[in-house]
């Protein structure tokens, strides 16, 4: 479908991932397409079952109860003079920008409730650059940033959406073949597959799990988007075991709750649950134990730190080009240093009146300590008085790490209160360190992910390292907002929400799932009839149930990333689609890249901390996007610019 001259993109995947490459494809198709435009002109195609924009995470049709874990002022899509890549920066609107805009000049005479319905209007009236929108409001933003960069494409670039699943894709000749399910076949010199979170077949122990469930009357739900999962198999007063405490957890407790009925009031600075009476137990377990930490509520108010100092890219390169890579020995000690760094800068610039030298002083001292040194220790005893004003990495990562208690009961009150206090301190601008150490983090985050791009990490690294770095950075970064923290906590004194602490394990046994913990090592376990996993589920190209890249896969047109010891042993699959670092070039099995078929999104081996970012961050999103998007305009044909290296 395209007419016999024109040239043809195909984007498989329409949420913000795509729409972000393809905002980047608009900005740099001046550029690089010259006389392609003024001819026959370029189509690019959209595909996607779900709303274009929004895509399946964002889209309207979900719980209203559901809300993001960003502030609005905290949401953007586009390039602003921060963003360090090669296509020209296009400033647009944040999410609060965008709401601002709409709320002053299209809220007259009940328009807004005519485009939005009335619940959605009024939450946009009443939203401030402080609120964790709903999602279903998000996904208005996100349909008016395609809709916008669409309205900048310029002319002989055309956008072409089908709301459809794309179900095969192969070459034929210089072309490559889209089949959708609607039956339209699609004819593309180029391919971006930017389909997202993959669902998956369960893995072997998910399936022994659940045949083992099913055979003693028990129910198993396995990982999947919790928005999609059938919780009506939960009855009403029963106690349900959840593995995990992330963000999939948090859904699952708000679709439990309040979305069941019950109600949230204020109690003095808490809130009080007030039952719906079709509430379960829920016990909730996993290695850490504690929730994510809570998003913080505050601005920096020393501006950004001077980032990167420690973690370079220098000194990425220089690591790579040793060939050889350990992280915990060679990286970390960087990546903390770095983290202390953003968060140092904070306390000193920010808080002077907490600390016992200026920023200058500390910083040249601190410059030339190694990070876990006891010269390092020192300076911090003697600069910061307070303990809680000292960063402590260890408790971050592991907020149970001393806690015991001799049953579930006794248990409650120790996590309620660390909770409690991570909250307090994600709320209070006293602790606005946290925010300096977040930023820092998400440079660190840039480094690292060239880092496990460039094949010099060990596997070791690879198969440990590098997934206890991604739990921790979710952990601290992706945490709930501050009040959905509060509902948590009014459950937990309501009897209804428990924590199973850290280390958590199920087993099935006498015809029961039974939990227990390392945190309540000797107690009796906490049994149940139902178990869920709280959770996504893992990435795996082999598993896939998206019929294009289980095509792909089984002809050997894509591959799995493996993780290969010194000896050649393969330690494990990663389950993500193999490209390369650069541009998101698929491989196909024998590692080679495909010229024109690139793939971005969290189903590849290249990780971006999210589809969209805060404004002024430089952030790597929109870096990569960029890449990704020149990559792809220098791949067609009638390009002006030369194709990136290989």
């Amino acid at each position: 479908m395209r007419s016999p001259a024109s040239t043809s993109v195909v984007i498989v995947g329409a949420g913000p991932r795509g729409a972000g490459v393809l905002e980047r494809m608009v900005a740099s198709a001046p550029e690089m397409l010259g006389a392609a435009l003024s001819g026959d002109g370029v189509d690019v195609h959209l595909v996607d079952p779900h709303p274009a924009g929004a895509g399946r995470i964002w889209r309207h049709e979900q719980s209203p109860l559901l809300a993001m874990n960003s502030m609005a002022a905290d949401v953007t899509m586009y390039t602003d003079d921060t963003v360090v890549c090669d296509g020209p920066i296009a400033p647009g609107p944040s999410f609060w920008d965008w709401a601002k805009d709409v709320r002053e000049n299209g809220g007259e005479g009940g328009r807004l409730e005519a485009v939005m319905g009335d619940e959605l209007a009024a939450e946009l009236r009443a939203v401030t650059a402080a609120t964790f929108p709903t999602r279903r409001l998000q996904s208005f933003y996100l349909q008016f940033v395609l809709d916008d960069v669409i309205s900048r494409a310029p002319d002989g670039l055309r956008v072409h959406v089908h709301r459809t699943v794309a179900t095969d894709l192969r070459d034929d000749g210089p072309d490559q073949v889209v089949t959708l399910q609607d039956g339209t076949v699609l004819r593309a010199d180029v391919v971006v597959l930017a389909s997202g979170h993959l669902d998956a077949t369960p893995t072997a122990d998910e399936c022994a799990l659940h045949d083992a469930a099913r055979e003693r009357g028990l129910r198993y739900l396995v990982p999947e988007q919790t928005t999609d999962t059938d919780l009506s198999v939960i009855r009403p007063g029963e106690t349900v075991l959840a593995r995990g405490l992330g963000l999939a957890f948090v859904d699952l407790v708000v679709l439990l709750f309040e979305g069941r009925g019950g109600r949230f009031e204020p109690d003095g600075d808490g809130l009080r649950y007030v039952p719906s009476g079709n509430e379960p137990v829920l016990v909730g377990g996993s290695p850490r134990g504690a929730t994510y930490h809570s998003k913080t509520h505050y601005q920096l108010k020393a501006g950004r730190p001077p980032l990167p100092r420690f973690l370079t890219p220098e000194t990425t390169d220089a690591l790579i080009a040793t060939g050889r890579v350990d992280v915990a020995t060679q990286v970390w000690p960087l990546m903390a240093k770095e983290i202390g760094w953003g968060w140092y800068h904070e306390l000193f610039a920010g808080h002077p009146e907490q600390v016992r030298a200026t920023w200058d002083e500390f910083s040249t001292r601190y410059a030339e300590l190694d990070w876990d040194s006891d010269a390092m220790a020192a300076l911090i005893d003697e600069t910061v008085p307070d303990p809680l004003d000292r960063l402590d990495l260890v408790a971050l990562d592991r907020p149970l790490e001393n806690v015991r208690a001799s049953d579930l009961d006794a248990l409650q009150p120790l996590v309620r209160e660390r909770i409690a206090e991570d909250l307090r301190q994600h709320v209070d601008e006293r602790h606005t360190p946290h925010l300096g150490a977040f930023v820092a983090m998400l440079s660190v985050y840039t480094e690292t992910t060239r880092l496990a791009g460039s094949g010099a990490l060990t596997a070791r690294s690879r198969a440990v390292d590098m997934p206890w770095w991604q739990s921790f950075f979710n952990s601290v970064a992706s945490g709930p907002p501050g009040f959905r923290v509060r509902e948590m906590l009014a459950l937990c004194r309501a009897g209804f929400l428990k924590f199973l602490g850290a280390g958590m394990q199920v087993e099935i046994a006498d015809d029961a799932f039974r939990a227990t913990s390392s945190t309540l090592e000797g107690a009796p376990p906490v049994e149940s009839t139902i178990l869920v996993d709280a959770r996504l589920p893992d990435p795996s190209l082999s598993r896939t149930v998206d019929p294009l890249l289980g095509g792909l896969f089984a002809r050997g047109e894509a591959a799995e990333d493996a993780l290969v010891d010194d000896d050649g042993t393969v330690l494990r699959n990663t389950g993500l689609l193999d490209v390369r670092p650069a541009d998101g070039a698929v491989l196909d099995a024998q590692g080679r890249p495909h010229p024109r078929r690139f793939a971005v999104g969290p189903h590849t081996t290249v990780k971006v901390a999210g589809a969209f970012t805060r404004p002024g961050m430089n952030a790597q999103s929109l870096r990569y996007n960029d890449a990704v998007a020149r990559a792809v305009l220098a791949a067609l044909p009638e390009a002006s610019a030369e194709s990136p290296a290989a």
